[in-house]
């Protein structure tokens, strides 16, 4: 029988733009397909440190396996590290429809001044969008519209953090920092919620540990502390060789 070929993991060119190079990761997602098996190939645990969610996102470019939408978030921010300029943060819908919770998540980017997204969905416009958004309420309002078409109401949106580009990090992925209880809220209301956070989290790039630490000074030795979020000097230095 014929072994089905394995799709080669997309490589940075220098000659690429932010948004070919977002496509080029999305249309390997794409060619991992949708696991539709009802079967889990890759255990994520959302509370793992970064350093082992990007262990399990290698293991997902060695196996080739279909994928469902929080792996492919893994992958995406996995696949994009070592781009400093391209910020990767975790959305996460909860909707309902006929009597049923649904949840979803996606991985937002935010890049030269303009907002898109990465991510797997058996529907084609709730994964990935264009990087032309221009504000962080216009994709969240696209998504919320293309959940309309299939009689979706979403009930919840939640946005994380920044996830650093420290492939290393021991710290986990803060997948919830704003929650929005958007089903209860006016459109202007969200908005205005949604711009607030996304103006603190562009002011936050450096140092997103202020956002959930009260200690504003850390050393700068080795820590145990799941909530470090700023790596070494000598680490940030290392993490394109994990690209």
């Amino acid at each position: 029988c014929v072994q089905p070929s394995v799709p080669p993991v997309p490589n940075y060119k220098l000659s690429m733009s932010i948004p070919e190079w977002l496509q080029a990761i999305q249309t390997y997602m794409k060619m991992l397909q949708y696991n539709h098996t009802g079967t889990q190939f890759f255990e994520i645990r959302k509370t793992r440190p970064l350093s082992g969610l990007m262990e399990t996102a290698r293991e997902m470019t060695r196996e080739s396996l279909p994928i469902k939408c929080l792996e492919a978030v893994i992958l995406g921010i996995y696949l994009t590290n070592g781009q400093p300029s391209v910020e990767r943060f975790p959305i996460s819908f909860k909707t309902h429809f006929s009597g049923n919770y649904f949840h979803h998540v996606v991985l937002g980017i935010y890049c030269n001044g303009r907002y898109g997204s990465l991510g797997m969905s058996r529907r084609s416009d709730l994964m990935d969008k264009p990087l032309t958004y221009r504000t962080l309420s216009d994709l969240i309002f696209e998504f919320e519209d293309s959940y309309k078409k299939y009689l979706h109401s979403v009930k919840k949106v939640k946005i994380g953090l920044y996830v650093p580009h420290e492939p290393h990090s021991f710290q986990p992925i803060e997948w919830k920092q704003l929650v929005l209880n958007v089903s209860k809220m006016m459109r202007t209301e969200v908005r205005k919620e949604l711009e607030k956070f996304a103006r603190d989290m562009r002011m936050k790039i450096l140092k997103p540990s202020s956002a959930h630490s009260p200690m504003k000074e850390r050393p700068r030795g080795k820590s145990l502390s799941p909530r470090r979020r700023q790596g070494s000097p000598q680490r940030r230095a290392c993490r394109r060789d994990k690209s």
